[in-house]
């Protein structure tokens, strides 16, 4: 290409702001002009660049790291001074630029002692006081929710320095300022809700797992006492919000398949979501949503009084999507407002049963099968409270609930799963079944199976206690047990080498126990005492058999002879019921000429044969030990800490990334 004569041809020469100039000399460990008062003025009018500080120090060895150590020093101390300045901007900016050198010095190294690496040894411990009340007092006070969201984003930075908090020494600092109250009202009122919420709910959800089994944690005594009916209703309006996203997106994406995958089947499609690229991300998605479940479970397991807000939260549906919920960076608000799980009344309830019934749906992975177990845990607190038994039986709150259900071989699946207005207590068995019928796969979940009959022993032995006849299809249950039971024995050989299915086998049939021995104090009618027993003589090998391999364990040595007795014991009434009606029927059978009864005339022959039939009392039906998260969870927690920890300090470079790309920052200085 010809070039205008005296044209020099070549590279242009890319001049360097003043700010990256000054970050360079930095990070290079040469002096700074810090002799001229006025630098440091002018140093954070510069909007800070705080990819470059990241991407910089992640470059940087460890020799030339300790290089510039003292200029670290004096950066870190000079961002803290400014805080104090009455130039906003200034304060902004000192503070991006303090939070983008703590987090990447954070990630940079693990071996060195970071916040002494950074501060330096003089007054180190005051220093860091000192900061903390000053994002104590930005929280507080009547400043911009700039600087808010800043502190914000800053203590979350110190409490995620390490993979495992309870050796993070900051967070006893972090602890040791009085946040708790600032911060619950952040979510008192909308306006800062919207804005701070979710930084809020998880910063508190992390404090108070900090030493929780160790020491006497006073977030989770001040938690588990909060009565103020305004920050428990924004504390739950977080997590409806959280949760009632990913519900959003996972309906969003079954649409866009159903439009664009018209000549795949359904299963495909549902199981694509999970196994493809946009599937690797939803199950990315689920596990930083353990973060807000977490703060749900927490809420539930420690505070009564939040039980309340159970059924009478309501979605805000003026929340921002969460920052860590949302798939793909086109992603935007209005995207996510696309579907709407909100189109019918609702609440905290009605979205987490949605959502247990979309993650229910992948328990192959490990974050599935962990985000699975927090769910069942959550739902044996809820069903263990008499206050939340009483709203979910509530004929008058009745609610249409979406339950997604994983579409098998056997079945077809309707696009619309809603079910109809109906108490919440009914949507909540519903989930129970489709998980009994959904997961009997060679990964067999036995622990999330014993969960889920805890769930169901819970809310029987309330309608049991307070005599509910509940209007719900009790067979659809019991067809679910006994397919679970049939499960059991055609994969026998395979299953026990690796679980105690003699166990999760006596825990069915104790089911089976309760409506027997309880059935006329809560089945809605004599007729459903009567399809049980119809249920339990139609399908009587399968109670054989189990007998037969509780008998084969009881009779041979090893580890699962206790449990096998015990099974067999539970199996009196059962098979006292087969013995009964077997031979009655047989004889009607006989009498009347017939070899294919129908259902109606086996059911005569049941009801005119009760008087005779004697049953065996079994103790302790009607009792479960109430739920402890300690010593039997104590593992599972402190794993799931460690996940949400990891992912919330790889999570916080993009948000600060993004703040400083949000026009809102100008905006409001202005």
């Amino acid at each position: 290409m010809a070039t205008k004569k005296g044209a020099v041809s070549g590279p242009k020469r890319q001049f360097k702001e003043k700010i990256v100039q000054i970050y360079e000399t930095l990070f290079k460990g040469e002096n700074l002009p810090i002799s001229n008062s006025q630098f440091w003025d002018e140093f954070f009018l510069l909007k800070p660049k705080t990819v470059y500080i990241d991407n910089e120090i992640q470059k940087m060895s460890q020799e030339q790291l300790f290089l510039a150590k003292s200029n670290l020093n004096l950066l870190v101390n000079s961002c803290i001074d400014t805080l104090n300045d009455q130039n906003y901007i200034r304060v902004v900016y000192a503070m991006q630029t303090l939070c983008a050198v703590i987090h990447a010095i954070f990630r940079k190294s693990s071996e060195i002692d970071s916040d002494i690496f950074l501060i330096g040894f003089e007054n180190s411990e005051e220093k860091v006081r000192v900061l903390l009340s000053t994002c104590q007092g930005f929280l507080e006070g009547d400043v911009p929710h700039i600087l808010k969201c800043l502190s914000l984003k800053l203590l979350l930075i110190l409490t995620t320095r390490m993979e495992n908090i309870n050796q993070n020494t900051l967070v006893e600092h972090v602890m040791n300022t009085s946040l708790f109250e600032c911060l619950l009202k952040l979510v008192c009122h909308a306006q800062t809700r919207q804005v701070h919420g979710y930084d809020v709910v998880l910063l508190l959800t992390l404090l108070v797992n900090y030493r929780k089994y160790d020491a006497a944690n006073p977030y989770v005594v001040k938690l588990s006492i909060l009565d103020d009916e305004l920050a428990l209703n924004g504390y739950g309006q977080v997590i409806t919000s959280s949760l009632c996203e990913f519900c959003n997106q996972f309906n969003r994406e079954l649409i866009e398949n159903q439009h664009t995958s018209w000549l795949s089947s359904l299963t495909t499609m549902v199981g694509n979501i999970f196994i493809s690229e946009e599937g690797v991300l939803r199950t990315q998605q689920m596990r930083a949503n353990n973060a807000y479940l977490l703060a749900f479970y927490e809420a539930i397991h420690l505070n009564r009084n939040f039980i309340t807000t159970l059924a009478h939260t309501q979605i805000d549906g003026s929340s921002p999507p969460s920052p860590i919920n949302t798939l793909s960076a086109g992603s935007s608000p209005a995207d996510m407002t696309t579907i709407n799980v909100n189109s019918q009344p609702s609440n905290l309830l009605v979205i987490f049963f949605q959502y247990c019934s979309i993650v229910m749906q992948d328990t192959k992975s490990e974050a599935g099968l962990n985000t699975v177990k927090l769910c069942f845990l959550i739902l044996c607190c809820i069903t263990e409270d008499q206050y939340a038994n009483s709203l979910m039986h509530d004929v008058g709150l009745a609610f249409k609930v979406c339950l997604h259900k994983l579409p098998m071989r056997h079945r077809k699946v309707s696009p619309d799963q809603t079910t109809s207005s109906q108490p919440l207590v009914c949507s909540l068995l519903d989930l129970l079944v489709e998980f009994f019928l959904s997961h009997m796969m060679k990964k067999f979940p036995i622990e999330l199976y014993v969960l889920c009959i805890s769930v169901l022993q819970r809310i029987l032995c309330y309608q049991k206690r307070c005599r509910i006849r509940l209007n719900y299809v009790w067979k659809n249950l019991w067809t679910a047990l006994l397919l679970v039971l049939r499960f059991l024995l055609q994969h026998e050989n395979y299953l026990a080498k690796k679980m105690n299915i003699i166990d999760l086998s006596m825990k069915i049939v104790n089911i089976f126990n309760f409506f027997i021995t309880y059935g006329d104090t809560f089945l809605p009618t004599p007729g459903s005492y009567d399809e049980l027993y119809y249920e339990l003589i139609r399908m009587h090998q399968i109670f054989d058999n189990i007998y037969s391999m509780g008998l084969r364990y009881s009779t041979a040595e090893g580890e699962y002879k206790d449990d096998a007795l015990k099974l067999n014991n539970s199996l009196i009434n059962v098979r006292a019921i087969i013995k009964h009606f077997s031979p009655k029927i047989e004889q009607w059978l006989i009498s009347a000429n017939l070899s294919t009864p129908t259902e109606q005339q086996i059911l005569d022959v049941v009801k005119k044969n009760y008087d005779s039939l004697t049953l065996k009392l079994q103790d302790s039906l009607d009792q479960y030990d109430r739920y402890s998260e300690k010593p039997e969870h104590v593992t599972f927690f402190t794993h799931l800490i460690k996940n949400i920890v990891s992912d919330t300090c790889g999570n916080i470079g993009f948000t600060l990334v993004n703040l400083q790309k949000n026009e809102f920052i100008t905006n409001e200085l202005k």
